[in-house]
């Protein structure tokens, strides 16, 4: 496998969320983001073949969590953040609160936003899931729209085009 492997993920059926980079190291995926168009050519490896196969599983509405390594950069508090929103069931979300609670940082709901907010694999580590205490849609690094249509997909509603 390449060392730095890079790659890009169309999502089917649908331009509302734009292409999917990858990033890959041979120990795990280290980057999973919205882009706007390629900015370098794919240098795939077999982990981020197998990223963009599970990636195609959960569009397709046959996958509900992944199964792969994973190598995000970040703080010790930015990593159990991560990890916190990875136990984020498929088709449910949490508030910043609740997250906070888990990790025993009561109060802590605006750290946990800008952990969440750094996360640098979208979708993988379901940040997506994360919504206010009153119930409304709050930052996405991806967009508010993005957000709404990855929740609007795993509810099984029918997918909207972004405006």
């Amino acid at each position: 496998m390449t060392d730095n492997a890079l790659d890009y993920y169309q999502p089917p059926e649908t331009d509302a969320l734009g292409l999917i980079r990858l990033r890959a190291t041979t120990a795990g995926l280290t980057e999973v983001a919205f882009v706007m168009e390629a900015d370098a050519p794919a240098r795939p490896n077999a982990l981020t073949e197998r990223a963009r196969a599970q990636l195609a599983e959960y569009f397709a509405g046959t996958r509900q969590a992944f199964d792969l390594p994973l190598t995000p950069e970040g703080t010790d508090f930015q990593c159990r953040v991560w990890q916190a929103l990875e136990t984020i069931p498929f088709g449910e979300t949490r508030c910043y609160a609740e997250i906070a609670e888990q990790l025993r940082c009561k109060g802590g709901q605006r750290a946990v936003g800008a952990a969440n907010g750094k996360n640098p694999l979208a979708i993988v580590v379901p940040c997506h899931r994360v919504i206010g205490s009153d119930g409304r849609l709050t930052g996405y690094a991806g967009g508010i729209g993005r957000k709404q249509w990855l929740l609007a997909h795993e509810a099984g509603e029918v997918p909207f085009a972004l405006g």
